[in-house]
């Protein structure tokens, strides 16, 4: 194995110039934040006006398989050839796919073109993290939490409220150009500070064919997870097909690691117990949390009777309960030898709520409901700042973009995992014509007030899968290991490598 070259205590950077740097990597995570949210509201009339609303669920899907696949070959890509490089190449695609969707002229141009932007999204996320980690020891990284919770705070809230706005009194193709002018700025100001952004890569080579198989395994996975239940049943032969060969690529990658020269995950992260805990705790607490967000609207709509409107205003508790959380454990955590103890507090705190819900759906009230749900959501955004920095924390600091990439990676594996499994609850309850081929989350709610279907107690079932999900968090966070956090940059080595 090639030995690392020399790395630099710390880097050569100013606070000022660090500051800045944040400021230009928050803004590409912006960019990534923001399409997640600010797509859902403006479908129905993206469908419309394309006239295709069987394919518009494709519309979301097509971007999240693209993202997902890519978001570990962008670590590994960034520990080979550098942050910049890498960071800028995703801003662009990001950025070419946002005009094409601006553009499409019928629903396949659209779906195409939002793979294309999955392409470049996948990598900013991922990315602006690395940078940070790069720039930041992880005892210091903890201050700079509040700021990260922030971008998806503020894309949650003004995302909806954006989208809805742009479809309703602009034209839909305005939530991609906005992307426009934000992805110049990102790219301008990330081009400037990160030129002297310390480099720590050693000599790699990517593995393109362990990159070919996880890519085909996560894309057929992800088909599998987001057809089942929703166009083809659990049973059916398109959704069994698709798992078959899903974890037929998954046998052929595992093959790769252990044969590879140079896998595209080394082992010394995989066998990292921090790494494996760590994404485990993160990959079950996100998955739940989006989980939520995509099917709470549902319950409020459904058991509440709210509007779509309102139903989204209902959920700003679960949003701002898991931004003032990470905040809240982000700020801690530097001050106390023993970090693990407020996420795993909070943890059982959203298990209890959970529980609770589970109990007794029928006897709270929307404003109740809505004030568990922020407890709940609070106790959970205190175990995603702890879980990256740790991570961040166990490994070398030329293996930091491949360890950030793959515990996000599996995050976002995690939610598609978790969304699957409440939807296969909530749509064993409905009633034929909700549960059709073609029918996207995005119509499922009104269809589901159409209809006039009780979900009370099918929610039960909702919460008590939650609750199990976070308990899987908690037992993950009791066993990673507690190491003391670095105040330097840069390690020789992992410690219990």
């Amino acid at each position: 194995m090639d030995q690392p070259a020399p790395l630099p205590a710390q880097p050569s950077l100013t606070h000022a110039e660090i500051r800045t740097t944040i400021g230009g990597v928050l803004l590409a995570m912006l960019l990534a934040a923001l399409d997640q949210t600010i797509v859902a509201t403006a479908m129905p009339t993206i469908g419309h006006e394309l006239g295709d609303m069987e394919h518009l669920s494709w519309v979301v899907t097509a971007y999240l398989l693209a993202a997902t696949a890519v978001t570990p070959l962008y670590g590994k890509i960034s520990d080979i050839h550098g942050r910049r490089v890498t960071l800028l190449f995703a801003i662009v695609i990001f950025v070419i796919g946002s005009i094409a969707c601006a553009l499409a002229p019928s629903m396949l141009a659209l779906i195409l073109a939002r793979g294309l932007q999955g392409l470049g999204g996948g990598g900013l996320i991922s990315l602006a993290q690395t940078v940070i980690a790069d720039v930041v020891s992880p005892r210091e990284r903890t201050r700079y939490q509040a700021h990260i919770a922030s971008v998806f705070g503020a894309s949650s809230v003004a995302g909806p409220v954006l989208g809805g706005f742009f479809a309703d009194h602009l034209h839909w193709s305005f939530i991609f150009w906005i992307n426009v002018p934000l992805g110049l700025l990102a790219f301008i100001i990330s081009n400037r500070v990160l030129k002297k952004l310390p480099r720590y890569e050693r000599r790699h080579k990517l593995d393109i064919l362990g990159a070919l198989l996880m890519t085909s395994a996560s894309i057929t996975l992800m088909l599998a997870l987001n057809w089942g239940g929703v166009r083809f049943p659990w049973g059916s032969a398109p959704v069994l097909g698709m798992f078959g060969v899903s974890a037929l690529f998954w046998l052929m990658f595992v093959l790769r690691l252990r044969s590879a020269p140079e896998p595209l995950i080394p082992g010394v992260i995989l066998s990292n117990q921090v790494v494996a805990m760590g994404t485990i705790a993160a990959c079950f607490g996100m998955g739940v949390f989006i989980g939520l967000t995509i099917y709470m609207p549902i319950y409020f709509q459904a058991v509440h009777g709210l509007s779509a409107s309102h139903a989204g205003l209902a959920l700003i508790p679960l949003m701002a309960g898991t931004v003032t959380g990470a905040t809240l454990s982000g700020r801690i955590m530097a001050h106390f030898r023993h970090y693990k103890r407020l996420p795993m507090l909070g943890i059982c705190l959203s298990i209890s709520i959970l529980s609770l819900l589970a109990y007794m759906p029928k006897d709270l009230s929307l404003v109740q409901v809505s004030f568990l749900l922020g407890l709940s959501s609070l106790g959970l955004g205190t175990v995603l700042p702890v879980t990256t920095i740790c991570i961040q924390n166990a490994v070398m600091q030329h293996q930091m973009g491949t360890a950030t990439g793959t515990m996000n990676f599996f995050r976002q594996l995690g939610g598609a995992m978790i969304v699957a499994a409440f939807g296969a609850i909530v749509l064993s309850s409905l009633p034929p014509e909700a549960t059709g081929a073609g029918v996207s989350m995005e119509m499922l709610a009104s269809l589901v007030k159409a209809a006039g279907a009780d979900l009370t107690d099918t929610f039960r079932w909702v919460f008590a899968a939650s609750a199990c999900g976070m308990s899987v968090t908690l037992l993950a966070l009791i066993v990673m290991q507690e190491r003391p956090l670095r105040t330097e940059l840069s390690i020789d080595r992992v410690a219990g490598e």
